[in-house]
Order: C-alpha cells, then sequence, then structure tokens
C-alpha cells in the first residue's frame, strides 16, 4: 500500500469528516446549500465546492439523516433548505462522542510530550 502524499492529506482528512460539518452547520436550523457551501469555505482547511457538497446532502437527504423543504426567494426561483432530522441528530451525537476519543488519541500519540 503507497503512502500518502502530503499534499493529500487534508483532503483525506476532509472527506472523512465533511458529512459531520454540514450536520453541525445544519443542528442549529435549516440552511441553504449555498451558505453551507459559504461557510465552510470560510474555515481554514475546509475548502469546498458546490460540486461536492450538492451530492453529499443528496447522499444524507436519501439516507434519512437531512429533510428538505422549499422557500420562496425574493432573488429568483423557490430554494431548498436542509434541516436534521432526528436521525441526523443522532449520528451527528454519535460522531461527536468518537471523534473526541479519536482525536485524544492520536494527539496522545503525534503530539510530542513537551508541546503539550
Amino acid at each position: 500500500m503507497a503512502a500518502a502524499k502530503p499534499e493529500a492529506l487534508p483532503g483525506q482528512l476532509r472527506r472523512g469528516t465533511l458529512e459531520y460539518c454540514v450536520l453541525a452547520l445544519l443542528r442549529p436550523g435549516e440552511r441553504y446549500a449555498l451558505d453551507l457551501v459559504r461557510e465552510l469555505g470560510a474555515v481554514d482547511g475546509m475548502v469546498t465546492s458546490e460540486g461536492t457538497i450538492y451530492p453529499l446532502l443528496s447522499r444524507l437527504r436519501r439516507d434519512g439523516l437531512v429533510e428538505t423543504a422549499w422557500h420562496e426567494s425574493s432573488s429568483g426561483p423557490p430554494r431548498r433548505y436542509y434541516r436534521l432530522t432526528a436521525a441526523g441528530r443522532d449520528r451527528l451525537d454519535q460522531f461527536v462522542g468518537e471523534w473526541i476519543r479519536f482525536r485524544d488519541a492520536v494527539d496522545s500519540l503525534v503530539i510530542p510530550e513537551e508541546t503539550k
């Protein structure tokens, strides 16, 4: 198995966590997909595009983790807004618990003791 090139690491990390970042952004309430793209893009290291987010949102909807509603727009056609379902909230809660445990385990191995 070939080792990942250093420049590929951010993309690999992002792919593994992006779905949960989107679910977390939906935790407070419904959001328009383009708002999600903009907010993710504003976070250092989370660069993403509509071409990534729209298929992800479609999969999350098929999996029952988000639901949608159409809202009229003052600047064009109606917009589809996304919100968490109970199953989506449960999945996010499970991830948060696992993420904390995993992050702490990785930190304990890769961060030198003298920098802690």
